[in-house]
């Protein structure tokens, strides 16, 4: 039985324990999340925040490949490297400092201040050469209070809470009028572009199916006309079954190498069951899955003298048409690709999307197979 239940044409969340709700100075929504015991204490947000402007991202409609183009002039005011005691991710008691208004925190959720996406409407390709507005919604997830710390060093039950947070704000989002995709992920290290060291990743709902999403999705659907069987179902039976790439396996998820892997270090991780998203999965599963995601990072920060560089992406669907032949996964990169040099994305991949990869998929699982 799925977590949620639709109530008058709306998902609403049934397990998790609803999270404290405030607002910031500028009218955006702040969400606390909190381990058994811990009740959150947010303060008034008594910043001097500008009012914000729905038309501050728009959508620009590429003809040449199909795809639309965010543009988000307003990031570029975003905060950029702050020394620690000026971090706003770090709980902010005063008020005065922080977009986390509260002495402390386990995790918390927020609207972007400087988002990529913003406002609600439906999403329709103009006739001509024109922007449109850039429908969505943009929110940050912090992980834990702790300024130095990562999410492989949160322990299991925050973790879970991490993961809980991301289920709550999946199905939340997913119920969102003009929301066709969410996506929580992380990008960590400097490296990746991190412009805040505060452990935290983002949430996006895009008003539109993401080329990534669509090519995977054209791929099953031609996989389930030509042999009648879902694409990942059978990816995930090979691996399994060949074993070579295979890093770690519970009850409950897979964790391997890809066949095709793009970057030095990949890593997916599939349910070993067939759902669409988190929302699709029990408790147990959850609790499966927090601890096979931890296990993963570890692993990744063991690989090198110094913390891997990584980006997280959630892969979620839908119940729909479109998207029916999702399977949720996990997808962990890294661009380091040794102790001491960086995969850049240059002309083959960045002009052509041609990935040359410079290591062996199955060299790379047999390293983290025994890191574990």
């Amino acid at each position: 039985m799925a977590p949620w239940s639709k109530r008058g044409g709306r998902l609403v969340f049934d397990i998790v324990t609803a999270p404290t709700r405030a607002k910031l100075a500028d009218g955006r929504d702040l969400l606390f999340f909190s381990l058994p015991g811990h009740t959150p204490a947010p303060v008034v947000d008594r910043r001097p925040l500008p009012e914000r402007d729905p038309r501050q991202s728009q959508l620009r409609f590429d003809r040449t490949t199909g795809q639309w183009v965010i543009v988000a002039a307003l990031r570029q005011d975003r905060t950029y490297k702050p020394p620690a005691d000026q971090c706003p991710l770090c709980p902010g008691p005063t008020g005065l400092t922080s977009e986390v208004p509260a002495p402390e925190y386990d995790v918390v959720v927020f609207e972007n201040r400087f988002p990529s996406l913003c406002g609600s409407g439906e999403l329709q390709v103009p006739d001509g050469i024109v922007p449109v507005p850039g429908y969505g919604r943009c929110e940050v997830i912090c992980f834990s209070s702790d300024h130095t710390g990562s999410f492989c060093d949160l322990d299991s039950a925050h973790a879970r809470l991490v993961v809980d947070a991301w289920r709550h704000r999946t199905v939340d989002l997913m119920a969102e009028p003009g929301v066709e995709q969410v996506f929580c992920f992380e990008n960590r290290g400097e490296e990746i572009g991190v412009t805040l060291s505060h452990p935290h990743g983002q949430i996006y709902g895009y008003p539109y199916l993401t080329p990534r999403t669509a090519t995977m999705l054209e791929q099953a659907r031609v996989h389930r006309n030509r042999c009648g069987r879902n694409l990942f179902e059978d990816l995930l039976a090979g691996e399994v079954a060949d074993g070579s790439r295979v890093v770690a396996r519970t009850t409950s998820f897979t964790a391997f190498v890809p066949f095709a892997a793009r970057w030095p270090v990949e890593v997916h991780i599939y349910p070993n069951r067939f759902v669409h998203n988190l929302g699709d999965l029990s408790d147990v599963e959850l609790d499966d899955f927090a601890q096979i995601y931890l296990d993963l990072l570890r692993r990744f920060d063991r690989l090198y003298s110094a913390p891997l560089p990584y980006m997280s992406a959630l892969h979620q669907y839908t119940d729909t048409d479109a998207q029916r032949e999702g399977y949720f996964h996990v997808e962990l990169m890294s661009i380091r690709r040794s102790a001491t040099a960086l995969k850049y994305l240059a002309a083959s991949e960045s002009a052509m999307d041609a990935f040359i990869s410079d290591v062996m998929p199955e060299a790379v699982a047999q390293r983290l197979r025994e890191l574990g």
